[in-house]
């Protein structure tokens, strides 16, 4: 089980934001960039002033509650108003990426983080996230299956920043976190395969 699958009792919670925005003209497209750029500039203060600046951090688990909410009314406004695109497609699949590792790269900076796991883990997310957008090239379902998943990590990173900003330093056993999370990425990349993978073939003999 992953966060993801707690998605449609927060989306009701968000049906009246969204129906607000979409009388006001907002689109999907723009809710997407707009959840991009503020992951960007989050994870820019954070590099430029956070290892110095502890409750710099505070934002992370901030933003990323808004992140994660922004996610949801896009996704929304595209399926309930009639928004979506082939642009909007590209899009979110991109941003995703761009917005999770502008957020990652900047823990390399916190002590005892490694860069290199930091890098590591980044790309991992990124390979995550094109394991399961590349599912619907063999004919199954766009995949989200865990244990790693947008959501989790969201979490993963905000808990983070959460305690680095409250403690002000990391203890030194904090450095295996990275290395799990890698660990993590790897068998959800794993998992969405082996998913897209069953669910083809599951419709081809259907069919």
């Amino acid at each position: 089980m992953t966060l993801y699958e707690l998605k449609p009792r927060f989306q009701t919670l968000l049906r009246p934001l969204v129906r607000g925005l979409h009388g006001r003209g907002a689109t999907a497209n723009q809710v997407t960039l707009a959840a991009a750029a503020g992951s960007v500039l989050t994870g820019t203060i954070a590099a430029y002033a956070g290892p110095s600046h502890p409750s710099i951090f505070m934002l992370y688990p901030v933003w990323l509650l808004i992140r994660m909410a922004l996610n949801a009314v896009d996704g929304m406004l595209a399926r309930e108003f009639g928004q979506k695109s082939e642009l909007g497609m590209f899009l979110n699949e991109l941003c995703d990426v761009i917005s999770d590792t502008a957020l990652i790269l900047p823990l390399a900076l916190v002590a005892p983080f490694s860069a290199a796991h930091c890098v590591i883990f980044a790309s991992a997310a990124v390979l995550t996230e094109f394991a399961g957008a590349l599912a619907p090239a063999v004919g199954a379902s766009r995949r989200y299956d865990g244990p790693l998943g947008k959501s989790d990590r969201a979490l993963v990173l905000g808990a983070v920043g959460l305690w680095f900003a409250v403690t002000g330093s990391l203890p030194a056993w904090s450095f295996a976190i990275m290395p799990f999370l890698i660990v993590l990425s790897i068998f959800t990349v794993f998992n969405r395969i082996r998913g897209a993978l069953r669910e083809a073939s599951d419709l081809h003999m259907k069919g």
